[in-house]
């Protein structure tokens, strides 16, 4: 995430960021982990260690998302003209159109 987006999305989150263990740069590893995880497709038992134990990422992740922090935050990203998490799947474009007995196009599997 960068540092421009980073201070819009920062007033969003929860937490204090004076408190130890919660500051800023421990909050913004967490969201970069939660990224990381949303942006591979990976388990989060595969999440890289340098953000974090997975299973303590993974609870806070969902503290959120119950919170709906989560909504706000991507809310306020995809305003961002230069967004760039916002992305197609095209596995999913290609399983719509499977699903739809299209023919698919040539060269296209």
């Amino acid at each position: 995430m960068s540092t421009p987006q980073w201070r819009r999305i920062a007033p969003l989150l929860p937490g204090r960021f004076s408190d130890a263990g919660h500051g800023a740069a421990d909050i913004r590893q967490f969201v970069n982990g939660c990224l990381w995880i949303k942006r591979s497709g990976a388990s989060w038992c595969h999440l890289p260690v340098r953000y974090g134990q997975w299973q303590t990422v993974y609870r806070r992740f969902n503290r959120w998302r119950h919170a709906g922090v989560w909504e706000k935050v991507f809310e306020m990203l995809v305003a961002d003209p230069d967004n760039e998490y916002l992305m197609f799947d095209t596995d999913i474009l290609h399983a719509y159109q499977q699903a739809a007995n299209a023919k698919a196009p040539s060269g296209f599997k």
